[in-house]
């Protein structure tokens, strides 16, 4: 297997590897990795809170590069079946802020960028390359609550108010702010093995009303605005946004706009591995651009990927619900 798995900077198990896989999903913060060894007689001592780190040859390229650095192990299942084997889970370092909750009173004037750097430092965790975001927040009250659900809170604000959309993403470097369907490098999804796709209009939201803040138990909240969509198509699906980060008429037509969306389109894929790709990432598949909604590797020679895919209207719009 051209992959290399390093234990507490020290145990190099690339002869032990029987099996690596790789999971990232947009719903999700942390990469998560499932390794199964073989356990020989050697075999170093291995328990949850060791560094480890994957390593292997990108596709379409040469030489060793980190896939999941820095990362931790999080769980140990060992079994026998005459041979004895081992599982173990790995998560990058952002498994720290999807466990951790706390409460926060964040002040209005903030953008995501700055707010993300401050919870990074709190946790202890290097900042990679983070750009600016540019929308500036609302006074938010976090209750409690993962730190994960904070950084959420804050992207899906700014992409409310017609802002980019960004995942937060571990590298090497740090903890990184990564422009979803932003990479420079766009795979063509051509030798694929399999492809189911799916056409529905369960979740559609053909009209959408914006309210404002209630003044009174006794008296309706006030309508902010009326958007319609494809009403005349598939009729009124409407869907009432009440949100205290909108204030204005113009925020409420962008949130509401951000909501909208008739059928939905999504893809299962089965492809030969293309072993960089991530969640957010923007691939093409049939001259159509997609984005990866969560991806699973089964890293090998060769190795295969299975992809959730959908178009940027309706990942902008499952971001903003």
């Amino acid at each position: 297997m051209s992959y290399e798995v390093v234990l507490a900077d020290k145990y190099y198990l690339r002869d032990l590897i029987e099996e690596i896989t790789l999971e990232d999903s947009l719903e999700e913060i942390a990469y998560r990795a499932s390794i199964q060894l073989a356990v020989t007689p050697d075999f170093p001592g291995i328990a949850p809170g060791q560094p480890i780190r994957i390593s292997g040859v990108p596709y379409g390229s040469k030489g060793m590069k980190y896939l999941l650095h820095p990362g931790m192990v999080w769980e140990c299942t060992s079994f026998n079946s005459g041979t004895k084997r081992m599982t173990v889970t790995v998560y990058d370092r952002t498994i720290y802020l999807a466990k951790s909750e706390d409460e926060r009173l964040m002040p209005a004037g903030q953008t995501a960028s700055q707010r993300l750097k401050l919870y990074a430092k709190e946790w202890g965790i290097p900042v990679g390359s983070v750009p600016d975001t540019r929308i500036t927040l609302a006074r938010s009250m976090k209750r409690s609550q993962s730190i994960f659900s904070m950084i959420q809170g804050d992207l899906k604000e700014t992409a409310e108010k017609g802002g980019d959309l960004y995942r937060a993403r571990m590298t090497p470097e740090g903890l990184s702010l990564v422009k979803i369907g932003g990479n420079a490098e766009v795979w063509e999804l051509a030798e694929v093995e399999s492809v189911a796709q799916t056409r529905t209009l369960e979740g559609a939201v053909t009209q959408v009303k914006v309210l404002g803040c209630q003044s009174g138990d006794d008296k309706l909240s006030p309508v902010l605005a009326v958007v319609k969509g494809e009403t005349a198509k598939y009729g009124t699906l409407q869907k009432v946004l009440q949100d205290a980060s909108v204030e204005t008429v113009a925020q409420a037509q962008k949130a509401a706009k951000n909501l909208l969306m008739g059928m939905q389109e999504t893809f299962s894929v089965t492809a030969p591995d293309i072993n960089t790709i991530r969640a957010g990432d923007k691939v093409r598949l049939n001259g159509m651009d997609l984005i990866v909604h969560y991806v699973k590797h089964r890293l090998g020679t060769p190795g295969h990927m299975e992809l959730e895919l959908s178009t940027e209207p309706k990942v902008r719009r499952d971001f903003c619900v």
